[in-house]
């Protein structure tokens, strides 16, 4: 049961309503935005919430207890403060924010609905959809170790302690060219082997994309050239001469621990610990007899 402010259960009561949604977003850089599926702009809690941006709620849900409340709601790119290449560079990620239900004709007369976060957003042509996750969200979040045999840290991190100043592991280049979306052309900084960056992080120091990171899929010579595979394609056009940032790859294993970086001792999983298969490997030396079935048929 949601109490309603005294003012709102009244407007309610009078039949004829005149309710719009609002949401207030924090994004990762902590710049508030206030969008309205109202015609026009609405102000309240120090916060212009913009009309005309194409916002709308699309979906909706509420749960008891402890499951995960959430809903959706979607625009268009090109509302006020919405670019393609902010959402594909991650600023809106867990973004926070606070779903209202306003009377447009007096904003001071609204109620809370929801305070959550953005999950995954949907992009299709000049359009998005966000999804917002509700507070319990975060009680579904991994958090301590978890007992796998790969890593559990991430390469360079205050656990893992891998340096990457080193030359060896991170080095820095320009793009010659960008063939198609999502694959580049480029010179390194120095000589490595291919697949050496594979599966590290591309951030980009020049250029429209400046300040986002990708994740790079694969580093091969090709055509007297390095040629890197990025695992989704910027949102910015990327063009000759663009400066980037590239940090080796690490599949998280404990060979690559020990071949690659020399990290060993500071390795974060347990490669020995036993998995499914050792459960279902039969006993060494053992003979077709053991089998299941009977020992005295």
């Amino acid at each position: 049961m949601r109490d309603l402010p005294p003012d709102l259960a009244a407007h309610l009561a009078g039949g004829a309503t005149t309710l719009c949604h609002c949401w207030a977003l924090t994004r990762r850089d902590g710049l508030r935005l206030g969008f309205t599926d109202h015609d026009r702009d609405l102000t309240f809690g120090g916060l212009t919430h913009a009309a005309g941006t194409g916002l709308e709620a699309a979906e909706a849900s509420a749960e008891l207890g402890f499951a995960i409340a959430g809903g959706e709601v979607a625009g268009a790119l090109s509302a006020m403060g919405l670019t393609e290449a902010d959402i594909a560079g991650g600023l809106y990620d867990g973004a926070g924010v606070e779903t209202w239900l306003v009377n447009w004709r007096d904003p001071e007369t609204r109620l809370l609905l929801e305070i959550g976060t953005v999950g995954e957003v949907r992009r299709a042509g000049g359009a998005f959809v966000a999804e917002l996750r509700g507070l319990m969200d975060r009680l579904d979040a991994e958090l301590g170790r978890t007992y796998r045999a790969t890593c559990g840290a991430d390469l360079g991190d205050a656990r893992c302690r891998v340096d990457l100043t080193d030359t060896r592991l991170s080095t820095t280049g320009s793009v010659r060219a960008a063939p198609e979306p999502g694959t580049l052309e480029v010179v390194l900084a120095g000589t490595f082997p291919d697949h050496w960056f594979a599966g590290g992080r591309l951030v980009w120091t020049s250029g429209a994309a400046s300040d986002h990171a990708a994740d790079l899929r694969a580093q091969i010579a090709a055509d007297g050239a390095i040629r890197l595979e990025l695992w989704q394609a910027p949102a910015a056009a990327i063009r000759a001469g663009d400066r980037f940032r590239l940090n080796a790859g690490c599949d998280k294993r404990l060979a690559t621990c020990r071949e690659k970086f020399a990290n060993v001792p500071n390795f974060q999983g347990f490669p020995h610990l036993p998995g499914n298969d050792f459960v279902l490997r039969p006993v060494p030396g053992s003979g077709p007899g053991l089998d299941g079935g009977s020992l005295f048929r």
